[in-house]
C-alpha cells in the first residue's frame, strides 16, 4: 500500500498564492555565455607554443592562470610528460622515457588572446626543460602526485594552493592527503610549502577545502573550496591578504557570518563542482564561477553579485558531446569586456586549449534554478540537474509554456514529482514559482521546497490547472543551505497528469 507520506509532513506556508504573470518579475540566470570557440592548442604536438621542443612538455592537464602583479600571467599545470608519452590520458607511455613531472609552471606576457596565448618562459631545471616546481613522492597510496589547483599574487609574492593526491579512484574521483599553500618570492622559480597552511583531509575523505579557487577582494584572499574529486559542493573561506599562511586566521562562511570553525562552512553552490575557478567580471558587474559539472559532462558558469551568493543556476558553456573528455576550465584574468577566455583540458589528447566565449548580463533577477525550462534535456527521461520521483518524463514536443520542452508526471496513485537540489543562503526569504498545467481531474497538485532530510519548508497545494498557470510559494530558508524544490501531485486511483515549465527560485530583498 502506498502511503501519502508527503502530505503528512509539517507545512510552513508563507504567502503561497497563485498569481497572474505580470505581478511577478521574470527571472533568468544573470551571466549568459555565447557558443564557445576553440582559439588555440597551447600545449603538446601541434600547439602554437611548440611546448615539446621548447620546454620538454608533450602532454599535460589543467592550466591554472593568475596575474603575478608584474605584467605576466603564471600558468600551473598538473601531471606532465615529455617525449616518451604516447597517450591517451595521463601516464601512458614508456616509463623509462616518459619524463613524468607532477607539475610545471610557465609564464606569458601575451595580452592579445584572440589568436592564442604565447608561453614565453618556464621555471626550468635545465635549458629547454620545465621543472617540477612542487616536489612529490610519486608513491601510490602514499603521495601519488602533487597538483596545483589555484594561484594568486599578493604584492610580489606568489601563492599556489595544491593538493597531495593519495591515489586515483574511479572516473572523476580521487583521494587526497591534504591541501596546502606554497609560496614563491622569485616569480615562480623556487617554492616553499607552508607547513602551517594545510587542510588535512578527513578519514572519510570529505574535507571541503581539498581543491580550491582563489580570489582577492577588499583586502582579503578568498578560497572557494570543494572536496577531493569532482562531485562535492562549493564552500567559502577568507583571510586577510597578509595572513594567507596562517591557517588559524582563516574564517569560513556559515551562511550568516565568518566563523573560525571550518566545519561551519555551508555550501554556496550545489555539486557536482569539479576544478573550479572564480573571478570578478567587470563587464557584467558580477563574480563568475566556472567548473566541470560531471553529471552533465559540461563546463558550466554561475554568477553572483557577492562571493557569498546567491549564485545563479548553471549555464552551459562547453558540452562534452562537442569536446569529449573535457575538464579543468580556468578563466584568464586578462579577459576584457564581454570576451571571456579560459583554458580547458581534454583527456585525449591530454593537452590544454585556450577557449573563448562572450558573456552578457540579461538584467533580470537571478534565478537559482539550473535548466529552469528543461531545454537542456535531450531525452524523454529527466537528467541532471533534475530528478524524477515516481512516474513521468520530459515532453519534447512543444507542449511547454515556453520553448520546446517541459517536464511531466503521470500516474493513477501515489506521489509523483520532478525535483532539483539548490543552494540557498540561510535565513533569507525566497520565492519559488513554476508554470503548471494539469488534467481536469487532478485534485491534489503541489509546488514546494523541503530540506534534504525530507521536512517540508513550504508547499502550495491546489486542484486542477487546465491552462498553464503560474503558481508561487514564498518561504524563509531558516537554517538550511541546501533545499530541494519540487512540483507534482498525489493521485487517487484515476489516471492524472501534471506538466511543469519555467521554474524560478529567486531571493527576495
Amino acid at each position: 500500500m502506498r502511503k501519502r507520506w508527503l502530505l503528512t509532513l509539517p507545512l510552513l506556508l508563507l504567502g503561497a498564492v497563485v498569481v497572474p504573470a505580470d505581478q511577478v518579475p521574470p527571472a533568468r540566470a544573470s551571466a549568459v555565455p555565447s557558443p564557445v570557440d576553440q582559439v588555440a592548442k597551447l600545449t603538446g604536438p601541434g600547439s602554437i607554443d611548440d611546448t615539446e621542443a621548447r620546454f620538454g612538455l608533450k602532454a599535460t592537464d589543467l592550466g591554472i592562470l593568475w596575474d603575478n602583479g608584474s605584467g605576466e600571467i603564471l600558468t600551473a599545470f598538473g601531471d606532465s610528460y615529455g617525449s616518451g608519452w604516447t597517450g591517451p590520458g595521463g601516464g601512458a607511455g614508456d616509463q623509462a622515457t616518459i619524463d613524468w613531472r607532477c607539475n610545471l609552471l610557465l609564464r606569458s606576457k601575451d595580452r592579445n588572446l584572440a589568436d592564442g596565448m604565447t608561453l614565453d618562459s618556464a621555471a626550468e631545471d635545465r635549458p629547454g626543460h620545465a621543472k617540477e616546481f612542487l616536489p612529490c613522492k610519486k608513491i601510490d597510496r602514499d603521495e601519488h602526485t602533487v597538483i596545483p589547483t589555484a594561484g594568486i599574487s599578493v604584492g610580489k609574492r606568489q601563492y599556489v594552493q595544491y593538493m597531495s593526491v593519495n591515489y586515483w579512484g574511479p572516473a572523476g574521483s580521487w583521494f587526497t592527503n591534504y591541501s596546502g599553500f606554497a609560496y614563491s618570492d622569485d616569480n615562480g622559480e623556487t617554492w616553499t610549502k607552508g607547513a602551517g597552511a594545510r587542510w588535512q583531509n578527513t578519514k572519510a575523505w570529505d574535507d571541503n577545502f581539498q581543491m580550491v579557487a582563489l580570489a582577492k577582494d577588499k583586502g582579503y584572499v578568498y578560497m572557494i573550496g570543494t572536496p577531493n574529486g569532482r562531485f562535492g559542493s562549493a564552500h567559502l573561506a577568507r583571510v586577510p591578504e597578509q595572513q594567507v599562511l596562517q591557517k588559524k586566521a582563516w574564517r569560513y562562511w556559515d551562511g550568516r557570518t565568518w566563523s573560525p570553525q571550518e566545519q561551519a562552512a555551508v555550501p554556496i553552490a550545489v555539486g557536482p563542482v569539479g576544478e573550479v575557478s572564480v573571478q570578478w567580471n567587470a563587464y557584467t558587474g558580477k563574480w563568475l564561477m566556472m567548473y566541470l559539472d560531471e553529471h552533465r559532462a559540461s563546463i558550466v558558469l554561475r554568477s553572483a553579485k557577492d562571493l557569498t551568493g546567491p549564485w545563479s543556476g548553471e549555464q552551459v558553456v562547453v558540452k562534452g558531446t562537442d569536446y569529449p573528455g573535457l575538464y579543468g576550465s580556468f578563466m584568464h584574468p586578462w579577459s576584457q569586456g564581454s570576451d571571456l577566455y579560459f583554458t580547458m583540458a581534454q583527456w585525449d589528447p591530454y593537452n590544454v586549449f585556450l577557449m573563448h566565449t562572450k558573456v552578457t548580463d540579461d538584467g533580470q533577477i537571478t534565478n537559482l534554478v539550473t535548466d529552469p525550462g528543461f531545454e537542456a534535456q535531450t531525452t524523454g527521461t529527466p537528467s541532471a540537474p533534475w530528478q524524477l520521483s515516481g512516474t513521468g518524463g520530459i515532453d519534447r514536443t512543444n507542449l511547454g509554456h515556453t520553448g520546446a520542452n517541459n517536464a511531466f508526471v503521470r500516474d493513477s496513485i501515489g506521489t509523483h514529482q520532478v525535483q532539483q537540489t539548490v543552494a540557498v543562503r540561510p535565513n533569507h526569504r525566497y520565492r519559488l514559482s513554476a508554470w503548471i498545467r494539469t488534467a481536469d481531474n487532478n485534485s491534489e497538485t503541489m509546488l514546494g521546497v523541503r530540506t534534504l532530510r525530507g521536512r517540508t519548508i513550504a508547499q502550495q497545494t491546489g486542484g486542477a490547472h487546465p491552462q498553464y498557470t503560474k503558481v508561487t510559494v514564498d518561504f524563509n530558508s531558516g537554517h538550511e543551505s541546501l533545499i530541494q524544490l519540487y512540483a507534482g501531485f498525489f493521485g487517487h486511483n484515476q489516471d492524472v497528469w501534471l506538466q511543469v515549465d519555467d521554474v524560478s527560485l529567486v531571493e527576495l530583498g
